[in-house]
């Protein structure tokens, strides 16, 4: 048989379990057409490579990234970072800004809300400062944010304002009055304003060339992207390009998409509109089949939802729905054909997604098809781990974030939280995996910058040592020598390449042509100098692909 490439003399990392490792394989018109020994050679021919015993790998697909939320933080302006000790700090910072750069539309600033030591900006303090102009301080984890009167009222926010999702997404008031303050969804309208009104088609297509390069740079064939909430209108501008760029041959990463719901109002309107996506987006690359929910919010800030309340305050968090709302958007979903992928930090969020979907099984029975994956699981309860292997819920870590200092906080922040015993039980992957769970890896970062947190191999890393130590490559800042407990979860690196292929390939239902080597699956393979199985764990983020092939072509010429 004629073939378009044949390479052989390789080490081949196929992540098929029934042919677990090849030394050759063979491809004709984008597809495998032999994986194998190099006996079996002997049936092809074609242009031959020896390899000289180099790895390969199948793609990498990443199962939770951002996009489109990436080219919008292309053009948003973080503003002037606040280093201070206590509010008043802060008010004397900005007023000297403010001072020296007279006339800005917009004053922007951000910082962290540790550094108030408790205290809190209102609507009042800033329009002090800043009474003529727009005032916006956005907390650095980016999910609250504080805005003077003047952005209120160009948002039409008032005291009668209902809250997105209370408990979870509002705005702070006092004595029935608003504050200024605004957390999670609430506030990412005034973030993104400038961005929603201004952004051009030539921004966005220079934003997603710049990610299709890293892709192809790292070997990222195929990701699932969990959009951009409170902004499906960018969102969906930024769909259409990648929609014709794939018409024009020019998109070569598949991407699996979503439609994002943060507002329980808006749920049915949510649900047709991922129908209308999933008709609309629907190229050889880009597909779109899931709705996007956000069930809590982060721990630093307190909003992700607890089944045991945060040690240093007594609060909980709260969900966008209830188990039996949850069990009611499933059958609706099953029976468009359709998927569901749910943002959950907190230990009561997940619960509450299992428990949904344990009423909606014991209705639908059989009939039930709806792909459920549960996203970040930062704290589970016990009474919970083994529930998503029993009900077929899939599990996504982000494992870039499993070490002793996560979101730039070190792990006795978390313990204050979270009391040391549930701080060091964060992020129990390798217990979900043995329970037979299927669990899949992701970067899910919100920003491009330089990529360098996108870096599918740090994630490896980290999941493998959970640290971040002199050899890891990433910012010093974020370096940390002690990891996070426990030593009990870190993982092999054949379950970080299974994570990040096949089980990447099932969660996204492409398994049947993406996600392994095997014999009529799209030819998305990458080849390594180095043997990524017998690799140190310590210095593992430096490995990059030598070359990099998507559906048989060779992307890194």
């Amino acid at each position: 048989m004629k073939a378009d490439k044949i390479f052989k003399n390789a080490r081949v990392f196929t992540a098929d379990k029934n042919n677990p490792q090849a030394e050759a394989l063979a491809v004709k018109d984008g597809k495998f057409v032999y994986v194998g020994d190099e006996a079996g050679l002997s049936d092809y021919e074609g242009e031959v490579t020896d390899l000289g015993g180099r790895f390969i790998m199948p793609g990498i697909i990443d199962s939770h990234v951002h996009i489109t939320t990436g080219v919008g933080f292309e053009y948003v302006d973080y503003g002037e970072y606040i280093e201070c000790s206590g509010k008043k700090e802060a008010l004397d910072f900005m007023v000297e800004y403010i001072r020296k750069n007279p006339g800005m539309e917009r004053y922007r600033f951000m910082l962290e809300r540790a550094s108030l030591n408790g205290e809190d900006f209102t609507k009042e303090d800033l329009d002090a400062i800043c009474p003529d102009n727009e005032l916006q301080i956005l907390e650095a984890e980016v999910h609250s944010v504080w805005v003077n009167s003047k952005i209120l009222e160009k948002h039409g926010i008032t005291d009668e304002t209902p809250d997105p999702a209370p408990g979870l997404a509002y705005y702070v008031r006092k004595d029935g009055h608003v504050t200024g303050n605004a957390y999670e969804s609430a506030g990412w309208p005034f973030v993104f304003d400038y961005v929603k009104d201004h952004l051009t088609e030539e921004q966005i297509a220079a934003a997603v060339a710049r990610w299709i390069d890293f892709c192809k740079e790292y070997g990222v064939s195929s990701v699932f992207d969990a959009g951009f909430p409170e902004h499906n209108g960018v969102h969906e501008r930024i769909y259409a390009h990648l929609r014709e760029l794939d018409r024009q041959g020019k998109l070569p990463v598949y991407v699996d998409g979503c439609y994002v719901l943060t507002n329980r109002k808006k749920m049915k309107e949510a649900i047709e509109e991922t129908r209308r996506f999933n008709r609309e987006f629907n190229t050889e690359h880009l597909k779109v089949h899931t709705l996007k929910i956000f069930m809590d919010g982060t721990m630093k800030i307190e909003t992700a939802a607890m089944v045991t309340p945060y040690e240093d305050t007594g609060a909980a968090g709260a969900t966008t729905f209830n188990a039996e709302e949850i069990a009611e958007i499933l059958k609706e979903l099953n029976e468009a054909g359709l998927d569901i992928h749910l943002h959950t930090v907190g230990e009561l969020s997940s619960r509450v997604v299992l428990d949904g979907v344990e009423l909606a099984k014991k209705e639908l029975g059989d009939a039930f098809r709806v792909k459920v994956t549960c996203a970040h699981l930062w704290v589970q309860d016990d009474a919970d781990l083994n529930r998503f292997a029993e009900l077929g819920v899939i599990a996504n870590y982000t494992p870039a974030w499993h070490s002793g200092v996560i979101g730039g906080n070190p792990y006795e922040f978390w313990s204050t939280l979270l009391g040391k015993k549930r701080a060091s039980m964060m992020y129990r992957c390798k217990t979900l995996w043995d329970t037979g769970a299927l669990v899949t890896w992701s970067s899910d970062d919100v920003a491009y910058g330089d990529f360098s947190t996108w870096n599918p191999y740090l994630g490896m890393e980290i999941g493998m040592t959970r640290n971040t130590g002199e050899k890891t490559k990433m910012s010093d800042q974020s370096k940390t020598v002690a990891a996070l407990p426990s030593p009990d979860e870190r993982m092999s690196i054949e379950e970080m390449l299974l994570g990040f292929t096949i089980n990447g390939a099932r969660q996204l239902g492409i398994e049947d042509f993406k996600g392994s080597i095997e014999t009529g699956k799209d030819a998305d393979f990458l080849i390594f100098d180095k043997d990524l199985l017998t690799e140190e764990p310590e210095g593992f983020s430096f490995n990059m692909p030598a070359e990099v092939f998507f559906g048989g072509e060779n992307q890194i010429i």
